[in-house]
């Protein structure tokens, strides 16, 4: 009887690490729509300059990075989906060893079902990485839209959004808070003493936007990055310029292998019980 004790608590210890309050401690946070412990990652070079290297990793592990070579001014990843915790952004020249030392480097915190922006810009005559909290839940009957003025030709732009003005004489490396704006296909609008760009955007309700100002070659130019379609509703795709490398990976989900387990220790005990029974009916006749 002592075995088979000891087969059903250890049944019920196995049992126990499978619930959701275990299966937290055990970095499987269950989630809506299945993420787990997932938080979701882009990078964007907004900086006026030469190509870069981005890399990113689990902060003090840098031997296995996920490399996004040879970015261009303008160029957005797509999201990239990180296990929770904290990871380092280094940038470095394009084709720099990766052994030399980052231009510019910072490091974050990547929590579970939220989403990041990491933008190298200029800003007060350097260079920086800003990483920004995206908005993955839109409005209803709404669009919601935010700003990023990486321009330094035009060092302070005003942004209209149809008869909306989102921001006026925004400076340099400066990004607004989400606003709300009526869906449809409003024209965008930047005006600067230097220069004016106008170009219509789709908006659908619900949606979740940014909207980023960039130097073209004849003036201003007008970029919408889609940081939501819906409703928690992230786009996994993008203009993933130069993506390479591997990204981290997911810690495994233990539960179903737990429940697997305590299965067979009940089956187990089960066997113990019945054989000892049967051996007890033996003896007794």
């Amino acid at each position: 009887m002592r075995l088979a004790r000891r087969l059903v608590l250890l049944t019920a210890a196995v049992l126990a690490l499978a619930s959701p309050a275990a299966a937290a401690w055990a970095g499987t946070i269950p989630t809506v729509g299945g993420q787990g412990n997932l938080g979701w990652v882009r990078c964007a070079n907004l900086s006026m300059g030469t190509q870069e290297d981005v890399y990113l990793y689990p902060f003090g592990n840098p031997q296995h990075p996920t490399v996004l070579s040879h970015e261009n001014y303008g160029g957005v990843s797509s999201y990239m989906p990180l296990s929770d915790g904290q990871y380092t952004v280094a940038v470095r020249p394009a084709g720099a060893a990766a052994s030399s030392p980052a231009s510019i480097s910072t490091s974050f915190m990547v929590g579970a079902g939220i989403n990041y922006t990491v933008a190298s810009l200029e800003s007060g005559g350097g260079q920086r990485l800003r990483v920004l909290q995206d908005q993955i839940s839109g409005t209803k009957g709404q669009a919601l839209v935010r700003v990023i003025q990486a321009s330094t030709k035009d060092p302070q732009v005003t942004v209209g959004v149809g008869t909306d003005t989102l921001a006026r004489d925004l400076a340099s490396g400066s990004v607004t808070s989400y606003q709300t704006v009526r869906p449809g296909t409003p024209t965008v609008t930047f005006t600067a003493a230097a220069g004016h760009a106008s170009m219509p955007v789709g908006l659908p309700a619900g949606s979740v936007h940014t909207i980023v100002v960039l130097d073209g070659a004849g003036g201003l130019k007008i970029d919408n990055l889609t940081d939501a379609v819906g409703s928690q509703d992230t786009p996994k795709g993008g203009a993933a310029t130069g993506f390479g490398g591997t990204a981290p990976l997911p810690r495994p989900d233990l539960a179903p292998w737990l429940v697997t387990l305590s299965a067979g220790l009940l089956l187990a005990a089960g066997g113990v019980l019945t054989l000892r029974r049967s051996r007890s009916a033996v003896a007794g006749g």
